[in-house]
């Protein structure tokens, strides 16, 4: 499981519905494919650039396309310029393969027998494991003290930059939990290099996430 499916995992509710909208998920989910190519050594931020390190594909179809745009860019762009491209094109795909690894299922119908709706509820009706591994993960890290290693300390700093915590940690102190997350995105993270990439991309994610809303709201 990438950052991005283990996020989508965790942003779906069990009636396969969404429960943040969609300004944060789909930006929530860019950051998650930019940490993913950035914990994979493919990029890294350098002067408030996303450059790339390493062209190697990493296996995955959807980390690969987006590596492929960044290499093939004409310019350098900032985390937040990245994530706002691939926040227009991510979820589709993403849930596209959580269906075809039979992990989620498509279902169809409308909303007051009008509106189209598509819902993603999990195989069987059961919460799926990667899913079920997650939430312990980030349980285990947020209860926890000390560093947490890298693929979860960035989950972490995803669901902090949507507001996902909210739900993810409901049961749990708000204020411990706020705290615990801030010391969890500035811990160890085995390089210094690494820890400022994922602190730019995480407020990349923020960034991205209001200037959707203000372009929403001028709009309306």
């Amino acid at each position: 499981m990438n950052l991005v499916e283990e996020l989508a995992l965790l942003a779906y509710g069990d009636d396969g519905a969404p429960d943040t909208d969609g300004v944060h998920l789909d930006n929530g989910l860019a950051g998650a494919l930019l940490l993913e190519l950035a914990l994979a050594g493919r990029v890294d931020v350098e002067d408030r650039k996303v450059v790339v390190r390493d062209r190697t594909p990493t296996g995955d179809p959807l980390v690969d396309r987006a590596l492929d745009r960044i290499v093939s860019a004409a310019r350098p762009r900032r985390p937040s310029q990245w994530v706002a491209k691939f926040a227009k094109d991510i979820r589709r795909p993403a849930l596209d393969g959580l269906v075809a690894d039979g992990v989620l299922t498509r279902e169809q119908d409308r909303v007051l027998l009008v509106f189209p709706r598509t819902r993603y509820p999990a195989s069987g009706g059961v919460e799926p494991t990667p899913e079920t591994d997650a939430r312990q993960r980030l349980a285990a890290a947020v209860s926890g003290t000390g560093a947490v290693e890298p693929r979860t300390a960035a989950l972490c700093a995803l669901l902090a930059a949507t507001d996902l915590d909210r739900k993810i940690f409901r049961d749990l102190d708000r204020g411990r939990v706020k705290a615990r997350l801030r010391e969890i995105s500035r811990g160890a993270w085995g390089a210094a290099a690494v820890g400022r990439t994922v602190e730019e991309i995480q407020g990349a994610v923020v960034v991205a996430v209001a200037a959707a809303a203000i372009a929403t709201a001028t709009t309306s």
